[in-house]
């Protein structure tokens, strides 16, 4: 097993490698499912990254509408107990026997009911880290939501409580019902929104952040080209981003390969270039990686180990105006005032 770099996630005291295990292309076919998906490929590719050294997976209901949250628990399951890793999930995703889309759903009885229904999927006694989706649309506030994970930390049903999606204005609304542990909010080079004062605000206030999406759902790892997207499987979500798709999708080839030379001197793949990006940004703290089958941990499993230095970093903001790729701020912004 190898060391990887480790950080405090926040204020819970849990030590996370700077890289983790993301599941969401695992869960299979949904309205936001990536194709077909091969169950033993799964925990293969899930495996291989618990032996690399990474020691958290990150998985949500609605991936695959329950079957990622079955898949990560039959591997963790199996695993030694000391060698298991922490286990984060997310609620508030609702989907209806027989549909394959979800609503967004902030009902306190909702999400008590989600998070038995984790631990039921999952195998477990207690959930390391239970995280509100998206912000509620079936009419529940934000703080309501808010409300029915901070009970359900207090009563130990998980240990730790966060929101996914959130901007600074609505994490400063729930903090005073409770203290946010994590934020996962997605960022990469080309979804930079959460430069926007988000990521300053959870630093000011000790929430842990873990991005999603470091390589834009594997835009950024130098593989893509028009003859790779015409091999997506009609049901890859993928298909249907603007990211993917005409100018922008052009003019994210051309940043990834004005970035190519850099990577190449940094002895990174282009990869753990992106995702090293991600983790010189203001409070974060850790990004989740996608692989859905062996020999794809490789490619970015130490994105967590490459330093950029101010001309590096410099770089990358000139490939990115440049190429124009992407949305959101170039650098960090200062949290909005309360």
């Amino acid at each position: 097993m190898t060391n990887l770099k480790r950080e405090t996630l926040g204020t819970t005291g849990l030590e996370i490698t700077r890289v983790g295990l993301g599941a969401w292309a695992i869960g299979g076919p949904w309205d936001f499912g990536w194709g077909p998906q091969d169950d033993e490929d799964s925990k293969a590719a899930l495996r291989e990254g618990v032996e690399a050294g990474i020691n958290w997976i990150d998985t949500a209901a609605v991936y695959g509408l329950g079957h990622s949250e079955e898949v990560v628990g039959q591997v963790v399951r199996d695993l030694p107990e000391a060698d298991r890793p922490h286990v984060f999930t997310k609620c508030g995703m609702v989907w209806k026997e027989g549909s394959t889309s979800a609503d967004k759903v902030g009902r306190p009885d909702s999400i008590r009911d989600e998070a038995q229904a984790s631990l039921k999927r999952l195998g477990v006694e207690q959930l390391d880290l239970l995280q509100l989706h998206w912000p509620p649309e079936d009419g529940t506030s934000v703080e309501d939501a808010w409300g029915a994970l901070v009970e359900l930390r207090d009563q130990g049903v998980a240990r730790f409580v966060g929101v996914s999606n959130f901007d600074a204005g609505q994490l400063a609304r729930v903090e005073p019902i409770g203290h946010v542990d994590t934020l996962q909010p997605p960022l990469s080079l080309i979804n930079r929104k959460a430069l926007d004062g988000t990521l300053q605000w959870c630093e000011e206030h000790g929430t842990g952040v873990i991005v999603y999406s470091p390589m834009q759902s594997g835009l950024l790892t130098g593989s893509w080209s028009d003859h790779r997207y015409d091999q997506l499987a009609d049901d890859d979500w993928r298909r249907r981003s603007d990211e993917f798709n005409g100018d922008r999708f052009q003019a994210n080839l051309a940043l990834v390969e004005r970035l190519g030379p850099l990577a190449d001197e940094l002895g990174a793949t282009m990869g753990e270039l992106a995702i090293s990006w991600t983790l010189h940004q203001p409070g974060v703290t850790a990004a989740i990686c996608g692989a859905r089958k062996t020999g794809q941990v490789e490619g970015w499993v130490r994105g967590g180990e490459v330093e950029l230095d101010g001309d590096a970093l410099g770089r990358i903001r000139e490939a990115l105006e440049e190429t124009g790729a992407g949305s959101g701020p170039l650098a960090a912004s200062a949290a909005p005032s309360a």
